[in-house]
């Protein structure tokens, strides 16, 4: 069996097309949505509805975890552009979840990203991708565990949730064979970011998961530039699959 996994794919539709070429299926570990593009601020839901210059001040507020003052900038900028914020982010989303769910190939086994807007995803995804969160599916003879979502950061990103709350889909699941979520193990090695020079949160429910049913894999993105980006902790191979949405090359899984 050959698995393509891929996750924050952050708009990268033309790369995602491509993904499960030459693989039985693929795995998305969420973040389909592109709200701003740090690389290229150009490109992403913001930067369309407010134009680049904002969104060049935007990202070096919150690069420099200026956050209070990246939500005033937001703030006055929503105010001026007189729409309702909700509606029009919506409107954003589901067009690149139009394009995204269209490019997934069949069977696609997927959860969702801190960004993601689970609630829409039912509109979108089509007979043969297979959506889970706190649920287990078979592939070729291994379990494999899905865990969707981020916890709660002062980012405040769609889809964060509280630590306890995550723990309780960890421990749905039972036992797995590949343990597979967005966010990664709550391990220095594998939370810090080396260009954001921050650590993003990761889960001590999943390192928790890891030492007691000790799966073969533990699958995760999130962070995009990570210190280490595979590392084994005891009888499992932790791996950051990678930012897909920057290098367009999903993370083979064989057996």
């Amino acid at each position: 069996m050959r698995i393509n996994v891929v996750s924050d794919v952050h708009g990268n539709t033309a790369a995602l097309a491509r993904a499960g070429d030459g693989a039985d299926a693929l795995v998305c570990l969420g973040d389909l949505v592109l709200f701003l593009d740090y690389a290229d601020h150009s490109r992403g839901i913001f930067p369309d509805l407010f134009g680049t210059e904002n969104a060049d001040a935007l990202v070096a507020l919150r690069t420099a975890r200026r956050f209070d003052e990246a939500r005033d900038l937001g703030r006055r900028l929503w105010d001026g552009l007189g729409v309702d914020r909700a509606e029009a982010i919506e409107a954003g989303v589901r067009r690149q979840y139009a394009e995204m769910f269209a490019a997934f190939p069949t069977p696609t086994y997927a959860t969702y990203g801190n960004v993601d807007m689970p609630g829409l995803w039912p509109e979108y995804a089509r007979p043969g991708t297979t959506v889970l969160d706190g649920g287990r599916v078979e592939i070729g003879g291994l379990v494999f565990g899905f865990v969707g979502g981020g916890l709660r950061t002062p980012m405040r990103t769609p889809y964060e949730i509280p630590d306890e709350e995550y723990a309780a889909k960890v421990e749905a699941l039972g036992e797995v064979d590949v343990l597979c979520s967005h966010i990664p193990p709550e391990v220095p090695e594998l939370t810090y970011d080396t260009v954001a020079r921050r650590f993003e949160r990761g889960s001590r429910a999943l390192l928790d998961a890891v030492h007691r049913i000790r799966p073969r894999y533990a699958l995760f993105g999130h962070v995009h530039q990570p210190l280490a980006r595979r590392m084994r902790i005891g009888a499992t191979e932790c791996v950051n699959v990678g930012h897909f949405a920057a290098t367009g090359r999903p993370w083979t899984l064989e057996w």
